[in-house]
């Protein structure tokens, strides 16, 4: 059963257990943004770098995503679904 959304889920609850039962929490901001903050065991790949760097996860099929505001997340998204990854899009970082 797919939980992939690309429209940021209000509820951090649902991202964070998902979280909490082992999905990859990953973060698609520039590394100096993350450098500047961001949630604890989150993964950093840029988004520009995420079609690269898609080894980085293999074997982790479900991904929570996030970024600043939503639309890095959102593109992120629709790459990972493409490589057969379920998603859960929090849009911005506040969400989760």
């Amino acid at each position: 059963m797919s939980w992939f959304t690309r429209t940021p889920s209000p509820s951090n609850a649902r991202a964070r257990q998902l979280v909490a039962d082992g999905a990859l929490l990953l973060d698609v901001r520039t590394p100096a943004e993350f450098a500047e903050g961001h949630v604890e065991g989150a993964l950093n790949i840029p988004v520009q770098e995420l079609g690269a760097r898609m080894g980085e996860i293999r074997g982790r099929s479900n991904v929570v995503v996030y970024c600043k505001s939503g639309g890095r997340s959102c593109a992120a998204a629709g790459m990972l679904e493409k490589a057969g990854h379920h998603v859960l899009d929090v849009g911005a970082m506040r969400n989760y």
